[in-house]
Protein backbone atom coordinates (compact mmCIF):
# COMPACT_ATOMS: atom_id res chain seq x y z
CA UNK A 1 0.00 0.00 0.00
CA UNK A 2 1.29 3.45 -0.95
CA UNK A 3 0.82 5.33 2.33
CA UNK A 4 1.77 2.34 4.50
CA UNK A 5 5.20 2.27 2.86
CA UNK A 6 6.21 5.18 5.09
CA UNK A 7 6.29 2.70 7.99
CA UNK A 8 9.30 1.02 6.40
CA UNK A 9 11.37 4.17 6.98
CA UNK A 10 11.92 6.71 9.76
CA UNK A 11 8.40 8.15 10.03
CA UNK A 12 8.33 10.16 13.27
CA UNK A 13 5.93 13.11 13.13
CA UNK A 14 8.71 15.63 13.82
CA UNK A 15 10.59 14.49 10.72
CA UNK A 16 7.58 15.30 8.52
CA UNK A 17 6.72 18.58 10.24
CA UNK A 18 10.31 19.82 10.07
CA UNK A 19 10.69 18.38 6.57
CA UNK A 20 7.72 20.34 5.23
CA UNK A 21 9.23 23.55 6.63
CA UNK A 22 12.72 22.81 5.28
CA UNK A 23 11.53 21.79 1.81
CA UNK A 24 9.12 24.73 1.55
CA UNK A 25 11.90 27.11 2.60
CA UNK A 26 14.33 25.61 0.10
CA UNK A 27 11.73 25.82 -2.64
CA UNK A 28 10.26 29.27 -2.00
CA UNK A 29 13.25 31.12 -0.48
CA UNK A 30 16.52 29.58 -1.66
CA UNK A 31 14.96 28.57 -4.98
CA UNK A 32 13.71 32.11 -5.59
CA UNK A 33 17.09 33.79 -5.09
CA UNK A 34 18.19 33.52 -8.77
CA UNK A 35 14.88 35.03 -9.91
CA UNK A 36 15.05 37.84 -7.36
CA UNK A 37 18.67 38.60 -8.23
CA UNK A 38 17.91 38.70 -11.96
CA UNK A 39 14.96 41.06 -11.43
CA UNK A 40 16.99 43.40 -9.23
CA UNK A 41 19.87 43.49 -11.73
CA UNK A 42 17.57 44.08 -14.70
CA UNK A 43 15.23 46.60 -13.10
CA UNK A 44 17.74 48.15 -10.69
CA UNK A 45 14.92 48.34 -8.14
CA UNK A 46 13.08 46.27 -5.56
CA UNK A 47 9.74 47.82 -6.52
CA UNK A 48 9.06 45.16 -9.16
CA UNK A 49 9.00 42.50 -6.42
CA UNK A 50 6.50 44.34 -4.23
CA UNK A 51 3.59 44.06 -6.64
CA UNK A 52 4.17 40.43 -7.56
CA UNK A 53 3.05 41.22 -11.14
CA UNK A 54 4.17 38.22 -13.21
CA UNK A 55 3.41 40.03 -16.45
CA UNK A 56 5.76 42.86 -15.50
CA UNK A 57 8.45 40.41 -14.40
CA UNK A 58 8.18 38.54 -17.70
CA UNK A 59 8.44 41.84 -19.58
CA UNK A 60 11.57 42.85 -17.67
CA UNK A 61 13.41 39.53 -18.04
CA UNK A 62 11.88 38.23 -21.25
CA UNK A 63 9.23 35.53 -21.19
CA UNK A 64 11.52 32.56 -21.68
CA UNK A 65 14.17 33.67 -19.18
CA UNK A 66 11.49 34.46 -16.62
CA UNK A 67 9.85 31.07 -17.16
CA UNK A 68 13.18 29.30 -16.69
CA UNK A 69 13.97 31.11 -13.44
CA UNK A 70 10.45 30.56 -12.12
CA UNK A 71 10.66 26.84 -12.86
CA UNK A 72 14.16 26.68 -11.38
CA UNK A 73 12.63 27.23 -7.94
CA UNK A 74 10.85 23.87 -8.30
CA UNK A 75 14.08 22.12 -9.36
CA UNK A 76 15.77 23.34 -6.18
CA UNK A 77 12.69 22.37 -4.19
CA UNK A 78 12.64 18.77 -5.45
CA UNK A 79 16.36 18.40 -4.71
CA UNK A 80 15.69 19.53 -1.13
CA UNK A 81 12.79 17.07 -0.87
CA UNK A 82 14.77 14.11 -2.18
CA UNK A 83 17.74 14.95 0.06
CA UNK A 84 15.51 15.17 3.16
CA UNK A 85 13.70 11.96 2.28
CA UNK A 86 16.91 9.99 1.73
CA UNK A 87 18.95 11.37 4.63
CA UNK A 88 16.40 12.08 7.36
CA UNK A 89 13.70 9.49 6.62
CA UNK A 90 16.08 6.86 5.18
CA UNK A 91 13.42 6.26 2.54
CA UNK A 92 14.19 5.24 -1.06
CA UNK A 93 12.70 7.59 -3.65
CA UNK A 94 10.97 4.59 -5.22
CA UNK A 95 8.87 4.14 -2.06
CA UNK A 96 7.90 7.82 -2.24
CA UNK A 97 6.78 7.18 -5.82
CA UNK A 98 4.92 3.90 -5.93
CA UNK A 99 3.95 0.76 -4.05
CA UNK A 100 4.92 -1.36 -7.05
CA UNK A 101 8.25 -3.18 -7.26
CA UNK A 102 9.46 -0.49 -9.67
CA UNK A 103 8.13 2.73 -11.15
CA UNK A 104 5.61 1.99 -13.90
CA UNK A 105 6.63 4.31 -16.74
CA UNK A 106 3.82 2.98 -18.91
CA UNK A 107 1.31 4.45 -16.46
CA UNK A 108 3.05 7.83 -16.62
CA UNK A 109 3.03 7.75 -20.43
CA UNK A 110 -0.60 6.67 -20.64
CA UNK A 111 -1.84 9.46 -18.36
CA UNK A 112 0.38 12.01 -20.12
CA UNK A 113 -0.74 11.11 -23.65
CA UNK A 114 -4.41 10.79 -22.67
CA UNK A 115 -4.60 14.24 -21.07
CA UNK A 116 -2.42 15.88 -23.71
CA UNK A 117 -4.74 14.69 -26.50
CA UNK A 118 -7.82 15.82 -24.59
CA UNK A 119 -6.27 19.25 -23.86
CA UNK A 120 -5.26 19.80 -27.49
CA UNK A 121 -8.71 18.72 -28.68
CA UNK A 122 -10.49 21.11 -26.32
CA UNK A 123 -8.25 24.02 -27.32
CA UNK A 124 -8.72 23.44 -31.05
CA UNK A 125 -12.47 23.12 -30.54
CA UNK A 126 -12.57 26.39 -28.61
CA UNK A 127 -10.48 28.15 -31.27
CA UNK A 128 -12.98 26.98 -33.93
CA UNK A 129 -15.99 28.02 -31.87
CA UNK A 130 -14.59 31.36 -30.65
CA UNK A 131 -11.91 32.47 -33.14
CA UNK A 132 -12.12 36.11 -32.03
CA UNK A 133 -10.90 35.11 -28.57
CA UNK A 134 -7.53 33.89 -29.87
CA UNK A 135 -4.60 35.52 -31.57
CA UNK A 136 -1.96 33.60 -33.54
CA UNK A 137 1.22 34.12 -31.53
CA UNK A 138 3.67 31.68 -33.10
CA UNK A 139 7.26 32.87 -33.68
CA UNK A 140 9.65 30.07 -34.52
CA UNK A 141 12.82 31.07 -32.65
CA UNK A 142 11.29 32.05 -29.29
CA UNK A 143 8.92 29.09 -29.51
CA UNK A 144 11.79 26.65 -29.96
CA UNK A 145 13.55 28.13 -26.93
CA UNK A 146 10.28 27.86 -25.00
CA UNK A 147 9.87 24.23 -26.09
CA UNK A 148 13.32 23.28 -24.81
CA UNK A 149 12.77 25.02 -21.47
CA UNK A 150 9.24 23.64 -21.06
CA UNK A 151 10.04 20.03 -22.01
CA UNK A 152 12.94 19.93 -19.55
CA UNK A 153 11.70 22.08 -16.68
CA UNK A 154 7.92 21.69 -16.53
CA UNK A 155 8.01 17.95 -15.72
CA UNK A 156 10.38 18.88 -12.87
CA UNK A 157 7.93 21.52 -11.67
CA UNK A 158 4.92 19.22 -11.74
CA UNK A 159 6.90 16.35 -10.22
CA UNK A 160 7.94 18.60 -7.34
CA UNK A 161 4.30 19.39 -6.60
CA UNK A 162 3.27 15.74 -6.84
CA UNK A 163 6.12 14.37 -4.73
CA UNK A 164 5.65 17.09 -2.12
CA UNK A 165 1.85 17.09 -1.87
CA UNK A 166 0.70 13.60 -2.85
CA UNK A 167 3.90 11.79 -1.99
CA UNK A 168 5.62 13.24 1.07
CA UNK A 169 2.71 15.03 2.73
CA UNK A 170 0.17 12.31 1.96
CA UNK A 171 2.35 9.60 3.46
CA UNK A 172 3.25 11.73 6.47
CA UNK A 173 -0.34 12.73 7.22
CA UNK A 174 -1.48 9.16 6.63
CA UNK A 175 0.82 7.61 9.21
CA UNK A 176 0.00 10.38 11.71
CA UNK A 177 -3.79 10.33 11.21
CA UNK A 178 -3.82 6.54 10.73
CA UNK A 179 -6.36 6.86 7.92
CA UNK A 180 -6.49 7.83 4.25
CA UNK A 181 -9.28 10.38 4.07
CA UNK A 182 -7.44 12.99 6.16
CA UNK A 183 -4.39 13.14 3.85
CA UNK A 184 -6.71 13.15 0.81
CA UNK A 185 -8.73 16.10 2.06
CA UNK A 186 -5.82 18.08 3.48
CA UNK A 187 -3.43 17.71 0.55
CA UNK A 188 -6.17 18.39 -2.01
CA UNK A 189 -7.27 21.55 -0.23
CA UNK A 190 -3.68 22.74 0.26
CA UNK A 191 -2.96 22.08 -3.40
CA UNK A 192 -5.82 24.40 -4.33
CA UNK A 193 -4.84 27.06 -1.80
CA UNK A 194 -1.26 26.95 -3.08
CA UNK A 195 -2.60 28.59 -6.27
CA UNK A 196 -4.54 31.32 -4.51
CA UNK A 197 -1.94 33.98 -5.37
CA UNK A 198 -2.02 33.10 -9.09
CA UNK A 199 -3.09 36.02 -11.30
CA UNK A 200 -6.03 33.92 -12.54
CA UNK A 201 -7.62 34.22 -9.10
CA UNK A 202 -7.30 38.00 -9.21
CA UNK A 203 -9.02 38.09 -12.61
CA UNK A 204 -11.71 35.44 -12.17
CA UNK A 205 -12.32 35.61 -8.43
CA UNK A 206 -12.29 32.89 -5.79
CA UNK A 207 -14.75 30.78 -7.76
CA UNK A 208 -11.82 29.41 -9.74
CA UNK A 209 -10.63 27.74 -6.53
CA UNK A 210 -13.28 25.09 -7.31
CA UNK A 211 -11.08 24.09 -10.25
CA UNK A 212 -7.81 24.11 -8.31
CA UNK A 213 -9.15 22.23 -5.28
CA UNK A 214 -11.14 19.89 -7.52
CA UNK A 215 -7.96 19.11 -9.47
CA UNK A 216 -6.23 18.42 -6.16
CA UNK A 217 -8.92 15.90 -5.22
CA UNK A 218 -8.73 14.29 -8.66
CA UNK A 219 -4.95 13.83 -8.37
CA UNK A 220 -5.28 12.60 -4.79
CA UNK A 221 -7.88 10.00 -5.79
CA UNK A 222 -5.62 8.88 -8.65
CA UNK A 223 -2.76 8.38 -6.21
CA UNK A 224 -4.73 6.45 -3.59
CA UNK A 225 -6.71 4.28 -5.98
CA UNK A 226 -3.66 3.40 -8.08
CA UNK A 227 -1.33 3.04 -5.05
CA UNK A 228 1.30 5.32 -6.57
CA UNK A 229 2.12 8.68 -8.12
CA UNK A 230 2.58 7.52 -11.72
CA UNK A 231 -0.81 8.56 -13.13
CA UNK A 232 -0.75 11.89 -11.27
CA UNK A 233 2.79 12.59 -12.52
CA UNK A 234 1.79 11.96 -16.13
CA UNK A 235 -1.45 13.94 -15.98
CA UNK A 236 0.07 16.97 -14.23
CA UNK A 237 3.02 17.17 -16.62
CA UNK A 238 0.72 17.02 -19.66
CA UNK A 239 -1.59 19.67 -18.20
CA UNK A 240 1.13 22.26 -17.55
CA UNK A 241 3.18 21.47 -20.64
CA UNK A 242 0.28 21.90 -23.05
CA UNK A 243 -0.77 25.08 -21.23
CA UNK A 244 2.71 26.56 -21.62
CA UNK A 245 3.17 25.59 -25.26
CA UNK A 246 -0.30 26.09 -26.68
CA UNK A 247 -1.91 29.18 -25.18
CA UNK A 248 -1.01 32.09 -22.95
CA UNK A 249 -2.75 35.25 -21.75
CA UNK A 250 -1.75 38.44 -20.01
CA UNK A 251 -3.55 37.35 -16.83
CA UNK A 252 -2.23 33.78 -16.41
CA UNK A 253 0.65 32.43 -14.31
CA UNK A 254 2.47 31.11 -17.39
CA UNK A 255 3.63 34.02 -19.55
CA UNK A 256 5.08 32.28 -22.61
CA UNK A 257 5.78 32.60 -26.33
CA UNK A 258 3.08 30.02 -27.00
CA UNK A 259 1.28 29.23 -30.25
CA UNK A 260 -1.90 31.12 -29.32
CA UNK A 261 -2.64 34.10 -27.11
CA UNK A 262 -6.03 34.30 -25.42
CA UNK A 263 -7.20 37.90 -25.88
CA UNK A 264 -10.73 37.43 -24.55
CA UNK A 265 -12.02 39.17 -21.45
CA UNK A 266 -11.66 36.59 -18.66
CA UNK A 267 -14.90 35.44 -17.06
CA UNK A 268 -15.69 32.62 -14.66
CA UNK A 269 -17.57 30.22 -16.93
CA UNK A 270 -18.26 26.61 -17.83
CA UNK A 271 -14.60 25.92 -18.60
CA UNK A 272 -13.84 26.11 -14.87
CA UNK A 273 -16.51 23.66 -13.73
CA UNK A 274 -16.74 21.16 -16.61
CA UNK A 275 -13.35 19.53 -15.86
CA UNK A 276 -14.21 19.01 -12.19
CA UNK A 277 -17.80 17.88 -12.65
CA UNK A 278 -17.59 15.93 -15.93
CA UNK A 279 -14.11 15.32 -17.34
CA UNK A 280 -12.33 14.21 -14.16
CA UNK A 281 -15.04 11.68 -13.24
CA UNK A 282 -14.87 10.27 -16.79
CA UNK A 283 -11.09 9.98 -16.54
CA UNK A 284 -11.39 8.19 -13.20
CA UNK A 285 -13.82 5.77 -14.85
CA UNK A 286 -11.38 5.13 -17.73
CA UNK A 287 -8.42 4.61 -15.39
CA UNK A 288 -10.47 2.37 -13.09
CA UNK A 289 -11.42 0.09 -15.98
CA UNK A 290 -7.91 -0.02 -17.43
CA UNK A 291 -6.19 -0.74 -14.12
CA UNK A 292 -9.05 -2.74 -12.55
CA UNK A 293 -9.49 -0.65 -9.41
CA UNK A 294 -11.70 -2.12 -6.70
CA UNK A 295 -12.62 -1.41 -3.07
CA UNK A 296 -12.89 2.36 -3.48
CA UNK A 297 -14.06 2.94 0.09
CA UNK A 298 -11.07 1.17 1.64
CA UNK A 299 -8.53 2.79 -0.65
CA UNK A 300 -9.87 6.32 -0.18
CA UNK A 301 -11.02 6.27 3.44
CA UNK A 302 -9.62 3.14 5.04
CA UNK A 303 -7.25 2.87 7.97
CA UNK A 304 -3.48 3.15 7.66
CA UNK A 305 -2.09 0.30 9.71
CA UNK A 306 1.58 -0.39 10.34
CA UNK A 307 2.62 -3.75 8.89
CA UNK A 308 3.10 -6.44 11.50
CA UNK A 309 6.76 -7.44 11.68
CA UNK A 310 7.63 -10.53 13.64
CA UNK A 311 10.07 -9.86 16.48
CA UNK A 312 13.42 -11.65 16.71
CA UNK A 313 12.19 -13.66 19.71
CA UNK A 314 9.14 -14.83 17.75
CA UNK A 315 11.34 -15.80 14.83
CA UNK A 316 13.69 -17.70 17.16
CA UNK A 317 10.80 -19.52 18.82
CA UNK A 318 9.41 -20.47 15.42
CA UNK A 319 12.81 -21.77 14.35
CA UNK A 320 13.19 -23.80 17.57
CA UNK A 321 9.75 -25.31 17.09
CA UNK A 322 10.63 -26.29 13.55
CA UNK A 323 13.88 -27.96 14.70
CA UNK A 324 12.07 -29.86 17.45
CA UNK A 325 9.45 -30.98 14.97
CA UNK A 326 12.05 -32.25 12.54
CA UNK A 327 14.44 -33.60 15.17
CA UNK A 328 12.62 -34.49 18.43
CA UNK A 329 14.66 -34.28 21.61
CA UNK A 330 15.92 -37.65 22.93
CA UNK A 331 14.06 -39.12 25.86
CA UNK A 332 15.72 -39.99 29.19
CA UNK A 333 17.08 -43.29 27.79
CA UNK A 334 18.59 -41.58 24.81
CA UNK A 335 15.98 -43.04 22.38
CA UNK A 336 14.34 -40.79 19.81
Amino acid sequence: MFIEQAHKSQHDAWRYILGICVVFGGWQIIGALPLVAALIIKSDSLNVLAGGDMGMMAEILGTNYFLFLMLLTFAIGILCLFFWTKVIHKQPIKELTTSRKKVDWNRIRFAFITWMLISVAFLLLDVQMSPDDYQWNFKLEPFLVLAVIAIIMIPIQTSMEEYFMRGYMMQGLGVMAKNKWVPLVVTSTLFGLMHILNPEVGKLGYGIMVFYIGTGFFLGILTLMDEGLELALGFHAANNLTAALLVTADWTAFQTDSIYRDISEPVLGWDVFVPVLIIYPLLLFIFSKKYKWTDWKERLAGKVVAPVVASQETKSSSADSLIEHEYPKPDADGDR
